[in-house]
C-alpha cells in the first residue's frame, strides 16, 4: 500500500493489484450523524444532488460518461460517511477521476433539479418505511440510543427533507466536502497516479472540520413496538458495543462468527433448525468510527417472540462454554471471509478507506492478526459485560 497526502490535505491510499480493472473511491467523512433535526437527511440529499449536474456535465452526461465505457458509477450514505465510487477498465482511469472530481467538487445544485429530486427522496423514505426488513433497523437504533445521532435514520425525516432549501444543500456541501475531510482509495495498477489525482483534486477545499459527539456506552433495557399489517413479526434485540478502534470490537466479530455464520451459526440452528420458529435468523456486528452495535434478529409469528428472545439470550450465555475448536473455526471463518471480501476491489477500497478514518489504513491490513489474538477469556468477559438483560428490543408486530 502506498499512502500520501496532497498539499490540500486530501489523503490518498494506493492499493496495487495486477488487473485491467481499477476501482476508485472517494469517501467523505460526513453522514447523518453530522445533522441537526432541521436538516435531517441532508447528507443523503446532497449525495443525490451531486449526480444532478455539475459545472461541466449534465446529469445525463455524468451517467453516460462512465456507463458508455462499460464502467459502474454509484454512491451511498451512512451515519458517518458519504462515498462515491467508479469501477472501470484502467485505460479509462483519467475519465473516472475527472467525473468523480466533478461530482464531488463542482455540483451546481440547480433549484429546479433540487425540486425534481425532493419527491424522489421522499418516495425513497416511504419505501424504506414500508419494508419491514429495513424499517426494523430504524426502530432498533431508535430504541438503542437516547440522544446519540445514530438513533436517527440516515434518510432523515419527511419534515426536514420537505423543507430544506437549496442554500442548505450548498452550505452543507461547502462545509463538509473538503480535502482534509476526505480519503481517496484506488485499487488497481496505475502508473503516475499521484500526479493524476493532484490534477483533478488539487482545487478541493482545504478547510478542516471536527465533529464532536458525546458517547453513549451504557446499555439499559428498552423496547419499541410498532404494530403493522404484516404476515409475521420482525424483531431485533441488541446492545451498544465497542467502536472499531477498540480491541473488544474484534471479540464481537468472533461472537458474530460463532452465532451467525450462514447455516452453521448457533443461533440460526437453534431458532430455525431445532425449534422451527423462524425462517430469517441472523446476527449483526456493526463497528464504526464513533459507535458500535451488536444485535440478533429474527422474523416469526408474534406468539413465538418470547420464546425466540429466551433462546437468543441462552445462546449468548452458552458462549461462555465455547470450546477451543469452536473458537478456531470462528477465526478460520473470519479469515476466509476477509480474503474473499478483499478479492472484491469495491469492498476492499471501501474497507481500507473506513479504516483510515477510524485509525489508520494499515490496521485494516492487519485485521486477521488482531482477530487471532482473541481468547476464550475475552469472550467470557464480553458476555458478562454486555450480553445480559440490558438489551434494547425493536418489534414490528403483526396485526
Amino acid at each position: 500500500m502506498k499512502k500520501y497526502k496532497l498539499n490540500n490535505g486530501l489523503r490518498v491510499l494506493e492499493l496495487k493489484r495486477k488487473s485491467d480493472i481499477v476501482t476508485i473511491h472517494i469517501t467523505i467523512n460526513t453522514g447523518s450523524n453530522n445533522e441537526t433535526p432541521k436538516i435531517a437527511g441532508i447528507s443523503h440529499f446532497v449525495e443525490h444532488m451531486v449526480f444532478e449536474g455539475t459545472q461541466n456535465y449534465t446529469p445525463e452526461q455524468i451517467a453516460n460518461s462512465i456507463e458508455s465505457l462499460g464502467g459502474q458509477l454509484s454512491a451511498y450514505t451512512s451515519n458517518e460517511v458519504t462515498c462515491f465510487f467508479v469501477k472501470i477498465t484502467k485505460k479509462h482511469v483519467n475519465k473516472a477521476l475527472e467525473i468523480l472530481s466533478e461530482i464531488v467538487t463542482k455540483p451546481t445544485f440547480q433549484l429546479k433539479l433540487v425540486e425534481k429530486e425532493r419527491p424522489i427522496i421522499l418516495s425513497e423514505i416511504k419505501m424504506v418505511q414500508d419494508e419491514p426488513r429495513h424499517h426494523q433497523w430504524t426502530l432498533f437504533y431508535k430504541s438503542l440510543f437516547d440522544n446519540f445521532p445514530a438513533k436517527n435514520p440516515v434518510y432523515g425525516s419527511v419534515k426536514a427533507v420537505s423543507s430544506m432549501s437549496r442554500q442548505d444543500l450548498v452550505d452543507y456541501h461547502t462545509l463538509h466536502y473538503t480535502a482534509p475531510n476526505s480519503v481517496v482509495t484506488i485499487v488497481g495498477n496505475i502508473p503516475d497516479l499521484k500526479s493524476k489525482i493532484n490534477k483533478y483534486f488539487k482545487n478541493m477545499g482545504s478547510d478542516r472540520i471536527k465533529l464532536e459527539l458525546s458517547e453513549e456506552t451504557i446499555n439499559r433495557p428498552n423496547k419499541v413496538i410498532e404494530k403493522k399489517k404484516t404476515n409475521q413479526s420482525y424483531v431485533v434485540l441488541g446492545y451498544k458495543a465497542p467502536k472499531r478502534n477498540e480491541k473488544d470490537s474484534y471479540v464481537f466479530d468472533i461472537i458474530r462468527a460463532i452465532l451467525g455464520r450462514g447455516l452453521s451459526g448457533k443461533l440460526f440452528r437453534t431458532i430455525r433448525i431445532d425449534h422451527g420458529m423462524a425462517y430469517d435468523v441472523g446476527v449483526h456486528s456493526d463497528t464504526n468510527i464513533t459507535f458500535g452495535t451488536f444485535s440478533a434478529y429474527f422474523s416469526t409469528n408474534k406468539k413465538n417472540i418470547p420464546k425466540c428472545i429466551d433462546l437468543t439470550l441462552k445462546e449468548f450465555q452458552k458462549l461462555k462454554k465455547i470450546t477451543t475448536n469452536e473458537l478456531k473455526e470462528a477465526k478460520q471463518f473470519i479469515e476466509g471471509e476477509f480474503i474473499l471480501d478483499e478479492e472484491d476491489s469495491h469492498h476492499f477500497a471501501r474497507s481500507i478507506a473506513e479504516w483510515e478514518l477510524v485509525s489508520k489504513a494499515e490496521d485494516g491490513l492487519s485485521y486477521v492478526q488482531n482477530i487471532n489474538k482473541v481468547t476464550k477469556k475475552d469472550i467470557i468477559r464480553i458476555v458478562d459485560k454486555y450480553l445480559n438483560k440490558n438489551y434494547s428490543l425493536a418489534v414490528i408486530e403483526q396485526i
